[in-house]
């Protein structure tokens, strides 16, 4: 049988549906998609470039509540909500990822009042 733990992190966003924030299982973290809702007011940042940053930086709080980082990111799946906004992702993306980035998908489609979504799968980090 896997070993599979569930992830609620404290600090981050609530869960939107019946979902974990991420799954624990055999040396990888799978995070949920995260979107750019603030976690402790449920606010989104009015402009595109502020719901990137957020929608990193929950995913950097779940990742923390899972015992890794952004560094130990092996691959992102990116959701736009417009594709002609990529290049200002991407140096959005670059900010999170500078050095090394991890494999990366990006797809454009209709998200639900949001611009972007962004999941990811990390590896711990050995002990």
């Amino acid at each position: 049988m896997t070993n599979r733990t569930p992830i609620f992190a404290e600090k981050g966003a609530k869960p939107a549906g019946q979902y974990s924030h991420a799954i624990v299982a055999n040396g990888f973290v799978y995070v949920s998609g995260q979107g750019p809702h603030h976690p402790e007011t449920g606010e989104k940042p009015a402009d595109f470039a502020g719901e990137v940053r957020q929608t990193l930086r929950n995913l950097e709080i779940i990742l923390k509540a899972a015992g890794t980082d952004l560094a130990h990111v092996v691959k992102v799946n990116s959701y736009l909500s417009d594709l002609a906004r990529f290049q200002e992702y991407n140096a959005i993306y670059s900010e999170f990822f500078p050095a090394e980035p991890p494999a990366r998908t990006t797809i454009g489609c209709q998200l639900n009042n949001i611009q972007v979504e962004i999941d990811c799968i990390a590896v711990l980090p050995t002990k």
